[in-house]
């Protein structure tokens, strides 16, 4: 057998579509479970083929909200290496250039759905200094991980144009459906290649030494690298309240509201306006039931509504459950009661939450810190060491006051010998890089007008003053 590390181009392009032609299946129906647009068969079918146009599967976003509320808590906002008292600059000048401040956010919330996600990094032919960032969805791209060292090895992305027209014809290693120009952009350690059709068309000899593609990754194990989604624990579980939401509207439609009926009458009696015969279900949604008798004498009678309250009580154990999986708090699904909640409690049920997002930005933030290290290599054009424990700075996930930062931070500051400086205490109560960056401008401009402090000044610069005879 080949060893993966002496393979061709060619040969990668091939390996890699193969491998990822397995996955694209579950990561589509993952995808498609968050955009709620999954096939469902909750419905009888003959029940649906009654009730036509009139009711439609209820879908609960309970999906979409298991993964948003992970996602909105985790926000980069710099990197920095540990003896740096601020972000570093330039690093987080490139961010910003790059978008990554909105195409990160798209990133994370394809990493939670569809397992990972990925981060690439190019060189920038119009500007040197500012090397490209992208954020690749799992659907279009694959990476071969090292099982020595866990690193990239090799990593692919494919998409397809439908509307060009392919100047050159197919060749067999393009393994991707679809008709039109199929592309790919095989990425090396030491080179990226841009295919279309599966012929190679062009090349870039980077001589970086690694992959430049770092794996948005979660919920990895130790046997697998390739992580898992935030929605594989929870799916059952939103399945039973879909299915459950929709056989309620069913009731409400049949047993919901009182019954009349009609003593001695056929269904067959009954035609709708065009002067067709109504079906036993068609007469039933007509709010009325018929029962034929012997001498055709019609008498009325009337069937009380029933109480929906048992799929009430279902739905709502259905999202304790989910809750409970998911670190949500109950809140979050509608378990509200009568009594309003106090802030103390809101931040206690938000704890298990809070913890799940600062696990998140360790693998998250690792990856980040990759993409940045990557980005100084083709800045300088050889790597600084000092950059192997580059760190990212994340917002802080969980959500007090702005009274109850602003009376901790202050009291660190405030004491005989403040634990913190100035500084640190600015960044505690949230303030980013450049606004601290403003106040500690405007410091120096008030404390160059303070009168005391030009006096000072003054005295100081006089010959023959306490510090001159000092000196």
């Amino acid at each position: 057998m080949t060893s993966p590390l002496n393979l061709t181009p060619t040969d990668w392009l091939a390996r890699l579509s193969r491998q990822h032609d397995v996955e694209l299946p579950r990561l589509k129906a993952l995808n498609d479970e968050y955009e709620l647009r999954s096939a469902r068969s909750y419905m009888h079918p003959e029940i649906f083929r009654e009730i036509g146009d009139r009711l439609q599967q209820v879908v609960i976003a309970w999906a979409q909200l298991v993964v948003d509320s992970v996602e909105e808590r985790l926000d980069p906002e710099g990197f920095r290496l540990p003896d740096q008292d601020s972000g570093d600059d330039d690093l987080w000048r490139v961010w910003q250039e790059n978008d990554a401040d909105e195409n990160s956010q798209l990133g994370r919330i394809d990493a939670l759905v569809m397992r990972r996600s990925f981060v690439c990094v190019g060189t920038n032919e119009a500007d040197a200094d500012t090397p490209l960032i992208t954020f690749e969805s799992p659907l279009e791209m694959y990476a071969d991980i090292d099982p020595r060292n866990r690193q990239v090895r090799a990593a692919l992305r494919r998409w397809v144009d439908p509307q060009a027209s392919p100047s050159l014809p197919s060749a067999p290693q393009m393994i991707t459906g679809g008709g039109g120009v199929k592309y790919a952009t095989l990425y090396l350690p030491n080179s990226t290649h841009w295919f279309e059709n599966g012929i190679e068309q062009d090349r870039d000899e980077h001589m970086v030494g690694t992959v430049m593609v770092a794996p948005l990754v979660n919920r990895s194990r130790l046997t697998d690298w390739l992580g898992r989604s935030e929605l594989e624990t929870v799916l059952p579980l939103v399945h039973a309240a879909n299915k459950i939401a929709t056989d309620m509207m069913v009731a409400a439609e049949f047993v919901a509201l009182p019954i009349r009926g009609l003593m001695g009458l056929s269904p067959s009696d009954f035609e709708d306006s065009a002067g067709n015969k109504l079906t036993a279900i068609q007469a039933m949604l007509g709010r009325f039931v018929a029962i034929p008798d012997d001498d055709g004498t019609g008498k009325t009678f009337e069937f009380s509504s029933a109480n929906l309250d048992n799929f009430h009580q279902t739905i709502n154990q259905l999202a304790r459950l989910v809750a409970s999986i998911a670190g949500l708090p109950p809140h979050y699904l509608g378990l509200t009661t009568e009594n309003p909640p106090s802030a103390d409690s809101i931040r206690s049920a938000e704890m298990r939450l809070v913890k799940r997002a600062e696990r998140k930005q360790v693998p998250f933030g690792g990856a980040y810190e990759q993409t940045m290290r990557l980005v100084k290599r083709l800045q300088d054009g050889d790597w600084d060491p000092r950059y192997r424990r580059l760190e990212t700075i994340w917002r802080d996930p969980s959500t007090p006051t702005i009274a109850q930062k602003a009376d901790a931070a202050v009291k660190l500051y405030n004491l005989p010998k403040p634990i913190v400086p100035l500084r640190q205490t600015r960044e505690d109560l949230g303030y980013t890089d450049a606004q601290i960056a403003r106040m500690q401008t405007e410091d120096t401009k008030a404390a160059a007008e303070d009168p005391l402090t030009q006096i000072a000044n003054q005295l100081s610069a006089r010959p023959g003053s306490l510090s001159g005879a000092a000196a």
